[in-house]
């Protein structure tokens, strides 16, 4: 049991202090990052030198990637406006035909309870009839 335990332990603590060492990977890396010149020991003048460097093109490339997304939302809107007027439109076929629906069943329960109130008149006709005739004999 002990020997588990202590399994247990050296396991979690291994984990513990190996979550760091893959904490410095590249799980987020920004638009015109250059990963093979990623070099920790290099100077911040460097980096601000390929910074400035790259801006311009990254302006172009940036208003270019926002003139796409402008786009690419615009048509989702009016596929979404599409999708809200189908539905609006079913949406009232749908009312109407429940309405449909509501009148044919009421009508139906009314004609059923005509044919009940008949059935049970013809039923007590005959019920007179047969009196009727045991009082003859």
């Amino acid at each position: 049991m002990k020997f588990n335990n202590l399994a247990i332990v050296a396991t979690v603590s291994m984990l513990a202090f190996s979550i760091p060492a893959y904490a410095d990977g590249n799980a987020f890396t920004p638009l015109n990052f250059d990963d093979t010149s990623y070099n920790a020991s290099s100077s911040s003048a460097k980096t601000v030198s390929k910074t400035t460097a790259a801006a311009p093109e990254a302006t172009v490339e940036d208003s270019a990637v926002n003139g796409n997304i402008q786009n690419a939302i615009l048509q989702l809107d009016n596929a979404q406006t599409d999708i809200k007027n189908d539905l609006l439109n079913y949406k009232t076929k749908y009312q109407n035909v429940d309405n449909q629906y509501k009148l044919i069943k009421n009508e139906r329960n009314m004609l059923k309870k005509q044919i009940r109130s008949i059935e049970r008149r013809s039923r007590n006709i005959d019920r007179a009839k047969d009196k009727l005739r045991k009082n003859m004999v």
